[in-house]
């Protein structure tokens, strides 16, 4: 469930208030009191079987006395009572309630808690419930306070959404002493039916809410909420801040990559694939929310510090080298321009120091020459008071400079009493405005890092070239090893999985004892590698089961010698069974890197990159993200990591070649998607230099598990079984869902139609389609739409012939359809067999309805729906509406 009925939880007509009272200091009273005193325009009905009346009201013996069924009903009787009355709520027609009742989780007194008998009661009816143990939720908007809060909200455009009731409270009086107002405050409490994925979805499409802002302190959902969030955070900002930062690796892990896999690098990894902003405090949270719903739009990341103080603007750098910002570098025409404008004692650099005597007159002239400035991207204004001019007369001058269409502007006010007027102008300008350097810097950062979360949404990978890869023979490898009873691979097997997804592995053979191994180097050729092979030995290095570089038959015989010692004396708990023999290769500038795979309790398997090595634990130089990988994604982990400038050159080392590095980490997260028995992966050193990319170990751990390719995944990767080739009129066509790098076919499909097609797919006339919406076509999250298309293998680059699009409603019981067809390929079938496949997949789904819409002068769409057994209707709008069941 997701949206269904939350509109009854948060614009009701009637309120119930279920254990209403006048007992001082009882839930009951204080929500009857906030219901009241918000002025909520509709009925409010009190339910107490004690009292005729309560706060001045009629009150009702039960819930089948009320006078009808209240939009909204909110629960503040003792845990045991509420699921018998979530039942009669749900039988007399209620189908949203708050539950602010605590300690649910005790036994009902069959094998369920009270929290899952509630949860039963409310299933039959769709009765959405918000809690329990929740502080409630307040609409200002809509004069709704329908919670235990000790004060109201006030008006605004910030949603709020809090899994934690006290710090809600607290965060509540903060706002009100700091003006600032909310659409939407809401308490999650245990979240047992509403979720934070159901208010993304909620609040994402609500026309009041500007900016959204959560408190988290778990995910329980994690596709859910994935979807949820890349959603919401395509229409405006999700600011996210989230307790439990500190690190939480898996303690006992097998692997490098699960003891580097802490579970906040994982949420930090969901939030930048998300689009979303992660903050730290919540300072931050509402600071970046006023920047993100006030300053226009970044274009780059190049910022300049204009200040009449020269130790404000020092702190102000400072703050920004330190938080990875970057200054602009003022260009000498800028330079020139500054010299005509101000004294000769002038800083001459970034930050601008108008020094402490300036008039108004300085300050506007420096703005305009910084804002006129190609190589700034934003600036910041930051005034400390001086006896010399007035502040208010400073921002008299500035605040049109500063609130002038163009660059984003921040300003800073240093100090207290004496700034209050101009800061209240500038704010009032709608400039977002700060009282210390470092929070204006701490903003504009997050400016800068929202837009590069937003731009990943964005960005259009190019089209893969595909590769050839043996899922068949990895699965059959996997099983091999599960039945054995094992759930560490050895490293021969680990290779030989590796090699089925073609990622390069050094040649390696497995041995039983010294002289095999003696003949596989001989096989080989010297030099080569000599490693242990003990199911109970995860790192062999440290019982000094590593030996390189042998030169000849008499040092393999001494080093499996020596290492047998070794592990009977360190490890005698161990079994040896063998050895492994791998040439040794010399790629003296190569980089030692690692490329590994997590399991994370909440968002399942998670993809790692960084430095590598055997101290790898000890640097953490490594960077995190969710997959499935596409080119743009793996090129940014990479570019995400210290030793990424490495990797560039420098000295006497050539580049290394990001492509080949790149597409091993598009195979490691193909693994990833087809192998559901997967648990963690090391590929530890993975050599890269300018030749490419070779690994020389690997460390492999499986699971049994029923779980399907992908299903583990927080994002559902492309459905390739859904993939076909069809005739039409004698030429084959393939049918597959969309993927992100079809967009320039999906840009060329829309510039080859007449511009009466274009009309009839979209009810009005346009020229052409826009990036931001190509991406937001081709980009689809496959676990909420479906995008069919149909591709003419061979014809210029597979050029796109037709479309079919589906998009389900959060629940996924309804869907809105579209078809377009090529010109010139119309009525040849192609869209009955594109529509027909869309069906049968929305089917199969589950989506039970299938609407769209058409113009009455599309007499080719009202005839497909009609034979693909739609009815049509004329809409009140003059459009003709299609509808199907599919139940």
């Amino acid at each position: 469930m997701s949206v269904r009925n939350l509109e009854q939880l948060f614009r009701p007509r009637s309120i119930a208030v279920i254990g209403a009272s006048d007992r001082p200091l009882s839930l009951g009273a204080l929500v009857m009191r906030n219901l009241l005193d918000a002025g909520f325009d509709g009925p409010v009905w009190p339910v107490n079987p004690r009292h005729a009346e309560v706060a001045g009201r009629p009150a009702y013996a039960d819930v089948a006395a009320l006078p009808e069924a209240p939009d909204l009903a909110v629960l503040c009787t003792p845990a045991a009572t509420v699921p018998g009355l979530v039942d009669q709520l749900g039988r007399k027609g209620n189908r949203a309630a708050i539950v602010l009742t605590a300690g649910l989780k005790a036994p009902h007194g069959d094998s369920r808690s009270l929290e899952q008998a509630m949860l039963d009661a409310a299933r039959p009816h769709l009765l959405r419930l918000l809690g329990p143990n929740c502080l409630g939720t307040l609409v200002p908007g809509a004069k709704l306070n329908a919670s235990f809060a000790h004060t109201n909200a006030m008006p605004g455009r910030l949603a709020f959404v809090s899994q934690s009731g006290a710090l809600a409270t607290a965060l509540l009086d903060w706002a009100n002493s700091n003006t600032i107002g909310f659409s939407h405050f809401v308490s999650l409490g245990d979240s047992a039916d509403v979720d934070v994925g159901d208010l993304l979805d909620y609040l994402a499409c609500d026309p009041d809410t500007g900016a959204l802002l959560l408190y988290l302190e778990s995910v329980k959902q994690a596709r859910k909420f994935m979807s949820a969030a890349r959603a919401a955070s395509r229409n405006k900002p999700v600011i996210v801040v989230k307790s439990g930062r500190a690190p939480e690796g898996a303690k006992a892990a097998a692997s490098h990559t699960g003891a580097l896999a802490g579970s906040d690098d994982v949420f930090d990894a969901a939030v930048r694939r998300a689009g979303m902003l992660r903050v730290a405090t919540l300072d931050n949270l509402f600071d970046a929310a006023e920047t993100l719903a006030r300053a226009r739009r970044l274009q780059g990341d190049r910022l300049a510090i204009v200040t009449n103080g020269g130790g404000a603007g020092v702190l102000a750098a400072d703050a920004l080298a330190l938080a990875g910002g970057r200054l602009a570098t003022l260009s000498e025409a800028t330079l020139a321009a500054l010299d005509a404008a101000l004294p000769a004692t002038w800083s001459r650099g970034n930050p601008v120091d108008l020094i402490g005597d300036a008039p108004t007159g300085r300050y506007t002239a420096a703005l305009q020459v910084l804002l006129a400035a190609p190589e700034v991207d934003a600036v910041l204004f930051m005034h400390a008071p001086t006896a010399v001019v007035p502040s208010r007369e400073i921002a008299q001058a500035v605040v049109p400079l500063l609130a002038a269409p163009g660059k984003p502007v921040l300003a800073c006010w240093m100090g207290a009493d004496v700034v209050h007027e101009a800061a209240d102008l500038t704010a009032r300008a709608g400039v977002p405005t700060y009282a210390t350097p470092e929070r204006a810097v701490a903003a504009f950062v997050h400016m800068v890092q929202y837009r590069r979360n937003r731009e990943a949404l964005l960005q259009t990978p190019r089209a893969a070239p595909g590769f050839a890869h043996r899922p068949d023979e990895a699965r059959a490898l996997l099983r091999h090893v599960l039945a054995d009873g094992r759930d560490m691979l050895d490293e021969f097997e680990a290779k030989a999985l590796l090699a089925a997804y073609g990622v390069p592995v050094v040649e390696t053979r497995r041995v039983p004892d010294a002289e095999a191994a003696v003949a596989a180097a001989e096989a080989i050729g010297f030099p080569v590698v000599l490693k242990i092979v003990s199911p109970q030995i995860s790192h062999k290095s440290d019982v000094g089961g590593v030996a390189l570089d042998l030169p000849d038959a008499a040092a393999v015989r001494g080093a499996a010698r020596a290492m047998s010692a070794r592990v009977h004396t360190l490890r005698p708990d161990a079994r040896l069974e063998g050895f492994t023999v791998q040439a040794m290769v010399r790629r003296s500038h190569a980089h030692e890197l690692i490329v590994g795979v997590a399991s994370d309790p909440v968002f399942g398997p998670v993809l790692l990159f960084g430095q590598g090595g055997t101290a790898v634990e000890v640097l953490k130089d490594r960077a995190m993200a969710l997959p499935p990988l596409n080119s743009v994604l793996a090129h940014d982990l990479i570019g995400r990591t210290r030793i990424a400038a490495l990797l560039a050159g420098y000295r006497d080392r050539a580049a290394v070649d990001r492509e080949a590095l790149a597409d091993s980490l598009l195979r490691v997260s193909q693994m990833v998607c087809d192998l559901p028995e997967l648990l963690e992966l090391d590929i530890n050193p993975l050599l890269a230099d300018e030749r490419g990319v070779i690994a020389l170990d690997a460390r492999v751990k499986v699971h049994a598990t029923t779980a399907r390719p992908g299903e583990r995944l927080a994002i559902l990767p492309y459905p390739g079984e859904h993939e076909q080739s069809i005739e039409v009129d004698g030429r084959s066509v393939q049918l597959r869902p969309i993927r992100p790098e079809d967009e320039a076919r999906l840009q060329s499909f829309y510039a080859h139609a007449t511009p009466a097609d274009m009309r009839l797919r979209f009810f009005f006339t346009r020229r052409e389609v826009p990036h931001s919406e190509l991406a937001r076509y081709s980009q689809i999250d496959y676990d909420r739409e479906m995008t069919f298309v149909a591709l003419l293998p061979g014809d210029g680059d597979d050029a796109l012939l037709g479309e079919a699009r589906a998009v389900c409603d959060p629940d996924g019981r309804h869907a809105e359809f579209a078809v377009q067809v090529r010109t010139g390929w119309q009525r040849r079938g192609l869209g009955r067999a594109l529509l027909d496949k869309l069906l049968a997949y929305l089917r199969q789904r589950g989506v039970r309805e299938v609407y769209g819409e058409c113009l009455p002068e599309n007499p080719g769409m009202a005839a497909l729906a009609r034979r693909a057994g739609f009815t049509l209707a004329p809409s009140r709008s003059g459009l003709v509406e299609l509808h199907r069941s599919l139940a």
